[in-house]
């Protein structure tokens, strides 16, 4: 207080977070004085305190502490035409500032700026101006760039929720329209979909004969008959190879959640072809993106899908890039500084638990494609700079720079890519340079309609040869103290 005699505190009393009082000499037992107060609190020289409510201007009571709001509206009218030049001219300038290649790509972004500036004006929606400045920025030829326009400002007071609405709803099935009737000819059951599971397993070379009494053929639109405003049981008609038919209750999940099990689908489908391929002497991993659900999956399969194998194929094609190339190669460069070995046991290995993750030392292969961008590349380039492993697939996309962000003065949002990265025994940017497999294999679209992945067999192939030449390395021989 101004007279210096009582003491304002935020705490927890009785179990209740909020603002309380003593008073001196005689302190006594805390008194509560408000649950909240504004933010940034200024005394005053007069003995008031003032500060923010919600954005507003507001007035603390010393003694009582009660706070009184002084809200306020402000109109401001602009021409746009000129808010348009000076937008574009903030994103042109923050741009050209903060690029990580002081060049600029040998732009003359001077003359970059007045060519485009000048249509600016004339950009009646926001729309044509986000593709103005997008085109702009497609001048330096560079990734990780992007303008992107204000939101609307009724969106950012909030909208009532959504009506409840129908939806598209799926069974997790694929079939053979080239087949013909009758029905339609199933080609796969997609892993973990309704039609997977035990109680209403569907399998691959049966037909779908009817849903919901209604007959399907090659020609039909599935997903008609299956829109619904919340998921329930149908009945599903199905025959076997030989003809004979029987009707299961299925409850089909919405379809975007099936779209999502097609990638583990994917990867299932995957891992087994590697095993039965390699007679169990490859693992396979996907690191789907470089971010922590897709490294703390990788981890947990050093112990699953790589568990007693010799060498491992790590995928990173369609990888779209992240952050965590450097926590993926402190698992697969971890240095090998001594053996271990229990009492009757008969294989050597350091204790897991001793390091910051789980490691792999054995032979690797990594595959990459023309979509693996970003953190994806780096740790293309680096697994081939280290020499830890072979890499097969396709050229990476030649799009790396760190990326960050900032709000101009209308709400939009521009993305500064400020630092370069370049690889350390080359001193070679990594932007416009992706990383060049040792083996490269196309799969094309041939391929693609055969359902064969040339890079996963070269991978297999590779890493086989990988592993034997591992394998003809000679190994210490442990010696105890009382064999020496």
């Amino acid at each position: 207080s101004k007279d210096g005699k009582t003491l304002y505190f935020n705490s927890m009393g009785n179990g209740r977070k909020g603002y309380y009082s003593v008073s001196f000499p005689k302190i006594g037992k805390p008194r509560s004085v408000a649950s909240t107060l504004p933010r940034l609190l200024r005394r005053r020289k007069n003995g008031s305190i003032v500060g923010l409510n919600s954005g507003s201007p507001a007035l603390v009571a010393p003694k009582t502490l009660k706070v009184k709001t002084y809200p306020f509206k402000v109109s401001l009218t602009w021409d746009w035409r000129k808010r348009r030049t000076a937008v574009f001219r903030e994103a042109w300038r923050t741009i050209g500032e903060a690029f990580y290649d002081p060049a600029l790509n040998h732009r003359d972004w001077d003359a970059v700026g007045d060519r485009y500036a000048a249509i600016a004006p004339d950009c009646v929606s926001s729309a044509q101006f986000s593709t103005l400045v997008n085109e702009m920025l497609g001048e330096l030829n560079g990734s990780h760039l992007g303008y992107f326009g204000a939101p609307n400002p009724a969106a950012l007071k909030g909208s009532k929720a959504r009506a409840w609405k129908v939806q598209p709803y799926d069974l997790g099935l694929t079939f053979d329209r080239k087949a013909g009737g009758p029905g339609l000819l199933v080609k796969s059951v997609i892993y973990k979909s309704p039609a997977w599971l035990q109680r209403s397993k569907i399998h691959a070379g049966e037909r779908l004969l009817e849903i919901q009494g209604v007959a399907v053929g090659p020609e039909t639109d599935i997903e008609a008959l299956l829109v619904f405003e919340q998921a329930k049981p149908i009945q599903i008609k199905v025959s076997n190879a030989a003809g004979a038919s029987r009707t299961l209750s299925i409850t089909p999940k919405p379809k975007m959640l099936v779209r999502s099990l097609l990638y583990d689908d994917l990867v299932r489908r995957r891992r087994k072809e590697v095993e039965e391929s390699s007679g169990g002497t490859l693992g396979y991993v996907h690191v789907r993106g470089m971010n922590w659900p897709s490294f703390n999956r990788l981890e947990a399969e050093l112990f699953s899908a790589a568990s007693g194998k010799d060498g491992l194929l790590i995928d990173v094609r369609d990888n779209g890039g992240g952050f965590t190339a450097d926590h993926i190669l402190t698992i697969l460069c971890q240095p090998s500084h001594a053996l271990t070995l229990p009492r009757g046991g008969h294989k050597a290995g350091y204790p897991q638990d001793r390091r910051i993750y789980a490691s792999w030392n054995k032979p690797i292969v990594l595959l990459c494609n023309e979509h693996s961008f970003s953190n994806a590349e780096i740790i293309s380039h680096a697994i081939k700079s280290l020499k830890r492993g072979k890499i097969v697939g396709e050229r990476t996309a030649g799009g790396v720079i760190s990326t960050g962000g900032t709000r101009l003065m209308d709400g939009s949002f521009l993305r500064l890519p400020f630092r370069g990265w370049f690889i350390a025994n080359t001193g070679k940017d990594m932007e416009l340079n992706g990383c060049i497999p040792d083996f490269r294999v196309a799969n094309g679209p041939a391929a693609e309609e055969k359902e064969i992945d040339p890079q996963l067999l070269k991978a297999i192939q590779v890493g086989m040869n990988e592993v034997a030449a591992w394998k003809a390395k000679p190994r210490p021989k442990l010696i105890r103290r009382s064999e020496r």
